[in-house]
């Protein structure tokens, strides 16, 4: 007897995974929600934010770059050896053509902070304090509501 032959396929492609005509899989969440965000732009939104409150105050700021950092250097003199704490943010004075920046160290704030609120205040309190420093101002000239909250 002879066994049936397969029908040859007239798709030369190979079979998918779409047994049963749904479409591929897409991702877990949208990415409107929370879950399709990482730590880490969540924290650069946190920053963003900041930053932005600032700049309605004092224009000056638009010139100034600000950046996220996962922890400071010891290879460029951020952090030494013999430092007791770790900063939580810094100011590089410009050079020439690199305008002036403000950084702030991620790692460091999330390791003090328990809850997204608590991380968006600490998160303000450094830029705040580290735009201060570049100005020459105290904090609380720069945001009347600093060490309030």
């Amino acid at each position: 007897m002879n066994s049936p032959v397969p029908p040859h396929r007239s798709d030369p492609r190979p079979r998918s995974r779409d047994r049963h005509g749904r479409g591929m899989r897409g991702p877990v969440a949208p990415p409107q929600v929370p879950l399709a965000v990482s730590r880490a732009e969540a924290f650069d939104d946190l920053v963003r934010d900041s930053v932005n409150r600032l700049e309605r105050h004092w224009p000056q700021l638009a010139s100034v770059e600000f950046a996220v950092q996962e922890v400071p250097r010891t290879d460029n003199g951020e952090l030494t050896e013999g430092d007791d704490a770790v900063p939580l943010g810094r100011v590089a004075e410009g050079t020439g053509d690199r305008p002036d920046r403000v950084i702030v160290y991620r790692r460091p704030v999330e390791i003090r902070t328990r809850t997204r609120d608590e991380r968006a205040l600490l998160v303000h309190e450094v830029v705040v304090e580290q735009v201060a420093e570049l100005l020459g101002l105290a904090p609380e000239s720069v945001d009347p509501r600093y060490g309030q909250d």
